[in-house]
């Protein structure tokens, strides 16, 4: 019997007199919002963010290592969650349904937005084996590892991002409040202008005549775009081109496949099969092309192939990624190559996001500067055209 069922026996149910939280419906969808509306106009969260499930893994890992029951234990974390916050939602929900018989990993399969299919199928894993403490901390470390991946890409494209955004938005004001008053000084001199400034007079007046159409079209553009991205065929696209585009490429990949080495030998050391374990990796990968090079090796696998060669024919695996998996496989020891093929692309990410960040700066400088300098030489041509004309 799991872990949970032993454990809630002695567990007790929650306090009389206290409003008990409401708890989400059973099979409710993944599109559910996270917001639930309860009497009385007040809103209560739902769901909680990746910080707060990890915190959640230590703090209920520490209780449980104290002696608590796990009834307690999550009693505890939810009187400590602020009113109305997604900790108190989650973890009293978590407790009344451990209360009414359900193992704690079944339980957390209500809540699929907060707890993605590999924590429930680690929970499993450790409710069989009775290490849920060992599993929680594993749980605990996987998730640190992946928000530290995730804080590192996210920083990496940060500034480019907002030298960018000021850039446009340096062009545009300069398009619609500055050339227009030198376009005023420029007609009254009634002198012939060079075709440099003639175009950026040009763009100038299209945008200040018809800004309010480009700004619909670019918003049009943007609405297909977000809902085209969610579909089949733009997802695969667009994870096709994050492994192959310039600068990111190497970023993405070393991410993809550090996390998936680090995904799959958690699952595999804590007990669960290899066909579920790839099954789980390819559904938390967050890349459709790996995911559909796992599901091709997860088939193959059935027939009992091992798990590099499938991953060596799909192509998307680097060599050195699956000649370490073979040697795993040979040796008996999936666990070790699997940490060994995660260190290194942690290590090439961190590279590859010091080698972006390096080559990104000297190419936004001299992109503005191409665009600072077109519109300055553009001006100083009419100047000069308009100086000579008069004298």
């Amino acid at each position: 019997m799991g872990y949970a069922r032993k454990k809630t026996s002695s567990s007790p149910a929650a306090p009389q007199g206290a409003a008990p939280a409401p708890a989400q419906p059973q099979g409710a969808s993944r599109s559910q919002s996270i917001w639930n509306v309860q009497l009385g106009g007040s809103r209560q969260k739902t769901d909680m963010k990746r910080v707060e499930v990890l915190l959640f893994v230590s703090e209920l890992a520490d209780l449980l290592e104290a002696g608590m029951t796990l009834g307690q234990a999550l009693q505890a974390l939810a009187n400590q969650g602020e009113e109305g916050s997604a900790q108190r939602f989650v973890c009293q929900d978590l407790c009344d349904r451990i209360v009414r018989g359900e193992s704690f990993s079944d339980a957390c399969t209500h809540h699929p937005k907060t707890f993605p299919p590999l924590f429930s199928n680690m929970l499993r894993a450790g409710e069989a084996s009775g290490a849920m403490v060992e599993v929680l901390r594993r749980l605990g470390d996987h998730y640190e590892r992946d928000d530290n991946m995730r804080g590192k890409i996210k920083s990496a494209l940060a500034y480019p991002v907002i030298v960018l955004c000021f850039g446009i938005a340096a062009v545009i004001g300069a398009l619609v409040w500055i050339i227009p008053q030198f376009q005023k000084v420029f007609d009254s001199m009634g002198a012939a202008l060079p075709l440099p400034t003639r175009i950026l007079i040009g763009m100038s007046d299209a945008l200040v005549s018809y800004g309010w159409l480009m700004a619909i079209c670019v918003a049009a553009v943007v609405v297909w775009f977000r809902k085209w991205r969610k579909t089949p065929a733009g997802v695969r696209k667009i994870d096709s081109w994050k492994l192959r585009a310039p600068l990111i490429r190497g970023i993405v990949a070393a991410g993809a496949y550090s996390s998936l080495a680090y995904t799959l030998k958690t699952l595999l050391t804590n007990g669960v099969n290899v066909l579920q374990a790839l099954k789980i990796c390819e559904e938390t990968c967050g890349n459709a092309v790996i995911g559909d090079a796992l599901a091709t090796a997860r088939q193959r696998v059935t027939d009992g192939t091992t798990i590099s060669g499938p991953l060596a024919a799909s192509g998307v695996f680097p060599r050195m990624m699956t000649d370490m998996l073979a040697v795993g496989e040979q040796a008996g020891d999936m666990a070790a190559s699997l940490e060994h093929v995660g260190k290194r692309y942690q290590k090439d990410m961190d590279r590859n996001i010091a080698a972006f960040t390096n080559a990104l700066e000297p190419i936004l400088i001299v992109a503005i500067a191409g665009v600072v300098g077109f519109v300055a030489i553009a001006i100083l041509m009419a100047v000069f055209k308009v100086s000579s004309s008069i004298g």
